[in-house]
């Protein structure tokens, strides 16, 4: 997929309107799996694959050639994503110098529902699940996004976020430690 995305772009950028429609088929499954565990809601990952869309054909005299599409597109549609959650007031940044699980910056969501240690008697397992994964912080949502909803190797994942690939399973490390340490019990034999 991630030649036949980076033919469709460079063909969208020599005028082929035919190409954009087979491009925005392609990516936008993988695009609303990505913008689901970013943002929580189906609604609203759906208006932000299209709005990164429309970015994308706006900007496609800007695209190089050279460069793969996938990551490409998963900046814009992340940078919509977080755009979309600082305006909701679910974004708090936190510092540069905090101490995080590895290196750069990192956002904060607020989760719109309850907590997970508030589904402790739920019996919806997904509930309980979709609840713990909209507490942690967006770079683990998306490194857990891409591995386990999307089927992306380390390799891939890497060039999709422009990591390395040692970051991408040290986040993926972090992620799934903070999730069981939210789905604990739930987690027990």
């Amino acid at each position: 997929m991630p030649a036949l995305t980076t033919r469709l772009m460079c063909r969208v950028k020599a005028g082929d309107a035919a190409a954009f429609d087979q491009l925005v088929a392609t990516v936008t499954p993988r695009g609303h799996t990505v913008a689901h565990a970013l943002v929580g809601s189906t609604e609203d990952a759906h208006d932000l694959v299209q709005e990164s869309l429309t970015k994308v054909y706006a900007a496609r005299a800007s695209y190089r050639d050279e460069e793969p599409f996938l990551p490409w597109f998963h900046r814009i549609l992340r940078n919509a994503c977080i755009s979309f959650l600082r305006k909701k007031g679910r974004v708090k940044t936190r510092s540069l110098t905090s101490t995080n699980d590895d290196d750069g910056a990192d956002w904060e969501v607020e989760a719109d529902g309850p907590r997970p240690d508030e589904h402790v008697e739920a019996a919806d397992t997904s509930t309980r699940v979709r609840a713990a994964i909209d507490t942690l912080p967006v770079k683990h949502r998306e490194i857990l996004s891409l591995r386990h909803f999307e089927n992306l190797s380390y390799v891939d994942i890497a060039a999709h976020l422009g990591i390395p690939e040692g970051t991408v399973m040290s986040r993926l490390y972090h992620a799934r430690r903070r999730l069981a340490e939210r789905l604990g019990d739930l987690l027990e034999p």
